[in-house]
């Protein structure tokens, strides 16, 4: 995680140089209620991730165009799609993001480790929707500007956290909503667990999302019976020889028992 933020930092002064293009209001993309999206009642949602590779996994799916991957996971039922924009370590593209959000309607949240204002402005003007923040890699002042200034944008900030640390940190800085990370950003250890301990100690009015380790019809029941109100899905979808066909399982299985089967 240390080498991934150092070498973050150098893009972001890299980002600084170059700026980042100055647009008319009327160029932006149109905003999509990403937090309105994920909190349905009486069903959890999918938020489908496009993700090429992690430094715990290596290579999980061969390169292909994000936006067919994208318009699957629409046409599947998925609730959102998260996109994985490092190119160091993650192998994804920023560029992609701006076309990503012409060939879909579903919010975008824009995945990568984001320590600085500019970066946000730059999600703002690609397409995102919403961005994530991660409070393991922030200190508190840090996040609570990034949150703010998250919002003026108009975007919706991803709280993650991993522990109890984190989640007093990512509630007293502000956050709404919160995702907790299964995968401990240290060991690459993953397990559910870390959702079903936290959940309970989330206060009330904020949404929350589990992400990592999710694969099956028995994670997201567990999940669901927890109060999750979504879930952020990436390896065990792209690793899926037919990728529509899992995200139309998860999504089912996280819809209220008796609604119809099938794509949204």
């Amino acid at each position: 995680m240390k080498e991934i933020v150092a070498h973050k930092k150098t893009e972001v002064e890299a980002l600084r140089r170059r700026g980042v293009p100055a647009l008319a209001q009327t160029d932006l993309f149109p905003l999509r209620d990403f937090k309105a999206a994920i909190s349905v009642a009486n069903r959890m949602g999918v938020i489908a991730e496009i993700k090429f590779a992690s430094p715990s996994t290596g290579v999980i799916r061969e390169k292909m165009d994000p936006c067919a991957i994208g318009r699957i996971y629409q046409e599947a039922g998925a609730a959102a799609i998260s996109i994985l924009t490092d190119s160091r370590f993650f192998e994804g593209d920023l560029s992609a993001l701006p076309l990503l959000k012409k060939a879909v309607s579903l919010p975008i949240l824009r995945k990568d480790f984001i320590i600085d204002e500019i970066q946000l402005t730059e999600s703002r003007f690609s397409g995102a929707d919403a961005v994530l923040l991660i409070t393991r890699i922030l200190s508190k002042n840090r996040l609570k500007e990034l949150l703010v200034f998250s919002k003026e944008l108009g975007l919706t900030p991803l709280t993650e956290i991993h522990d109890h640390e984190d989640l007093e940190k990512a509630y007293d800085c502000g956050a709404e909503v919160i995702g907790i990370n299964n995968r401990n950003l240290d060991s690459f250890e993953v397990t559910l667990r870390t959702t079903l301990d936290l959940v309970r100690l989330v206060p009330r009015g904020c949404i929350l999302i589990s992400e990592s380790g999710i694969s099956n019809q028995e994670d997201m029941q567990l999940l669901k019976k927890s109060g999750v109100h979504a879930v952020l899905v990436g390896t065990s979808l792209m690793k899926s020889k037919d990728i529509g066909k899992k995200t139309r399982e998860l999504v089912n299985y996280g819809r209220q028992k008796g609604e119809a089967n099938g794509g949204d």
